[in-house]
C-alpha cells in the first residue's frame, strides 16, 4: 500500500516584509499544515480497515465459460477453466451475495458467507441455456373444390389449377377465390388464410339455364299433358319459356294407353311432339259363377242347359255377353229356381242359391255385395244399406236396384234378382274417374253465368 505524499509548500518571506506581515504569514501556514495532518490522520484508520486484515478466497464454479462474476453487483471477472477465484479482506466490507451472467443464459444467483482468513469458500452457478423461439410460420394453404368437379381456379385473378385443387404457400390474409367452368355461372367468394393451417372453399356452380318451346299434338286430341310429372294443359299445347335440355313428357286420355317418352328443348327454339294414341280394347263379355246348396243341380243360361252346381264351389259360365241373362235351376225334389243376371264386360256376377225343397214357402233371399276397391256405400232400391264388403239377409224376393258408389269412382248400378232362401253374389270392379291433376275453374263459373243470362232471357220474353 502506497500513503498519499504530503508537500509542504515553503513559504518564503521577503525581507523588506514587516514584522506585522510575517507574523500573519507564519499563522496561516501553521494553519495549512494543522489541517492537512488531521486529514492524514483521519485516512490512515479507514485504509486500514479494508486491507489490514486477512485474506481469505472465494471460488465461483460454473459450467459456461466466459460468464461474468458478480459480487453485491460489482464485477470481479469471467469464468476461465469452469471457475473463478476471487481473493477477499475478512476485515472488509463483507459480500453477502453472487450473481454470474453471459448472453443466452438465465442468470444463475447465490448468497456467501464470508470466508476465515486463509480459507476458501466455494460456490456453483449452473447457467441454464435459452431456448431459441421458433419463428412462427408466415405462410398457410387453400384447399378448393368445385360441384360439379373441373372448374378452372382463380385466386386473386390468378389461375391456379382444375378443380379439386390445393394451393399451398399462400401468405396469411384475405383472399379471393373464383371457379369457372363452361355452361355454368361464375362462382366467386372470399376465404381468410391463416398461418400454418389449411383453409377449405367449395365452389358450388349453378348452370345457365336458357329456355325454348314446345307444342305438343295428340290423335285423337284432347289428351292431358304431364310435363315432368305436372299436368299443363290438353292437346293440342303450345309451351312456352321451357327450360332447354331433356325432359319427360307424358299423355293420357281416357280408353286410351298412357303415353310417355322423352324431349329435348332447344334453346330459343321450338321442338313439335306428336303422339298416336292406342286404344285400350273393351271387352265385351263378362262370368257367371252358379253354386247351389245341395248341388248338382241343372243350370240353363238363357233356356240352354250349361252343365250341373258341383258339390262345392261353382260352375264357371265363361265368355257371357255382356247384358241381361237368365239363369235357372232345377233339382229332383227341390223347387226351380230362377232368376235375372246383370252380366258386365270383365267382371264376375255370382249366383248362390239355396234350393227349397218342394212345398216350401220362403219368400226371403240374401245378396253378398263386395267391390274392388272395398269400401263403397251400397244401396238397395236407393236405401242405403251399409259399406263393401256386405252380406244383406233379409231382402224380400224378387227383382231390386242395386247401386255401388265411391269417390273418386263411376257409380256401378245394376238390377239384381233375390231368390227366397238363396243368396245372391255381385262382385263389382270399380272404374276410376279420370280426372286432371290441375283443374280450371274459369268454366263453371262461366256456364253458371250463362244459365243466369238464360233464365233472364226467359223471364223478360214471358213478361
Amino acid at each position: 500500500m502506497h500513503y498519499p505524499q504530503i508537500i509542504v509548500r515553503k513559504y518564503f518571506i521577503a525581507p523588506e516584509q514587516s514584522l506585522e506581515q510575517r507574523r500573519k504569514i507564519m499563522k496561516s501556514t501553521f494553519l495549512v499544515v494543522a489541517i492537512l495532518v488531521c486529514l492524514i490522520a483521519a485516512a490512515i484508520p479507514a485504509v486500514n480497515a479494508q486491507i489490514g486484515g486477512g485474506e481469505g478466497w472465494i471460488t465461483i464454479h460454473c459450467n459456461v465459460d466466459g460468464a461474468s462474476v458478480y459480487f453485491n453487483g460489482e464485477y470481479k471477472g469471467v469464468i476461465s477453466a469452469n471457475q473463478l477465484t476471487v481473493p477477499v479482506y475478512t476485515t472488509g466490507t463483507p459480500y453477502t451475495s453472487y450473481s454470474v451472467e453471459k448472453s443466452g443464459y438465465y442468470p444463475a444467483s447465490g448468497s456467501i458467507v464470508m470466508p476465515e482468513a486463509g480459507q476458501t469458500r466455494t460456490y456453483t452457478a449452473t447457467l441454464q441455456l435459452m431456448p431459441t423461439p421458433t419463428p412462427a410460420p408466415e405462410y398457410g394453404s387453400i384447399s378448393v373444390d368445385s360441384s360439379p368437379s373441373g372448374a378452372a381456379i382463380y385466386l386473386n385473378g390468378n389461375y391456379r389449377g382444375v378443380a379439386p385443387v390445393t394451393i399451398n404457400a399462400v401468405r396469411a390474409g384475405s383472399y379471393s377465390v373464383s371457379a369457372e367452368m363452361s355452361g355454368y355461372y361464375t362462382y366467386s367468394t372470399t376465404t381468410t388464410v391463416y398461418a400454418g393451417s389449411m383453409s377449405n372453399v367449395y365452389c358450388r356452380l349453378t348452370q345457365m339455364v336458357s329456355t325454348g318451346g314446345l307444342y305438343v299434338t295428340s290423335d285423337p286430341p284432347d289428351a292431358m299433358v304431364y310435363l315432368d310429372a305436372s299436368y299443363r294443359g290438353r292437346t293440342p299445347l303450345t309451351l312456352n319459356n321451357v327450360a332447354t335440355g331433356e325432359h319427360v313428357i307424358e299423355m293420357d286420355l281416357s280408353g286410351y294407353y298412357d303415353w310417355k317418352s322423352t324431349v329435348t328443348v332447344p334453346a330459343g327454339g321450338t321442338r313439335t311432339v306428336s303422339a298416336t294414341l292406342s286404344k285400350i280394347p273393351v271387352s265385351s263379355t263378362g262370368w257367371i259363377y252358379v253354386s247351389s246348396s245341395p248341388g248338382e243341380a241343372t243350370v240353363f243360361l238363357d233356356g240352354a242347359n250349361v252343365g250341373q252346381t258341383p258339390g262345392s264351389g261353382a260352375l264357371k259360365l265363361n265368355n257371357v255377353a255382356a247384358g241381361s241373362h237368365t239363369v235357372k235351376l232345377q233339382l229332383n225334389g227341390y223347387q226351380d229356381y230362377a232368376t235375372s243376371v246383370n252380366v258386365v264386360s270383365a267382371t264376375v256376377s255370382q249366383v248362390d242359391v239355396v234350393l227349397d225343397p218342394a212345398g216350401s214357402t220362403s219368400s226371403i233371399g240374401g245378396l253378398s255385395v263386395s267391390s274392388t276397391p272395398s269400401g263403397a256405400n251400397v244401396y238397395v232400391d236407393n236405401a242405403f244399406q251399409g259399406i263393401t264388403p256386405l252380406t244383406m239377409n233379409d231382402i224380400t224376393a224378387g227383382s231390386h236396384t242395386l247401386l255401388i258408389q265411391m269417390a273418386g269412382y263411376q257409380d256401378y248400378v245394376a238390377t239384381v234378382q233375390v231368390n227366397k232362401g238363396a243368396t245372391n253374389t255381385v262382385s263389382a270392379a270399380l272404374s276410376p274417374v279420370a280426372t286432371p291433376t290441375q283443374k280450371s275453374g274459369a268454366l263453371p263459373v262461366a256456364a253458371g253465368i250463362a244459365l243466369v243470362i238464360i233464365g233472364l232471357s226467359v223471364i223478360h220474353k214471358r213478361n
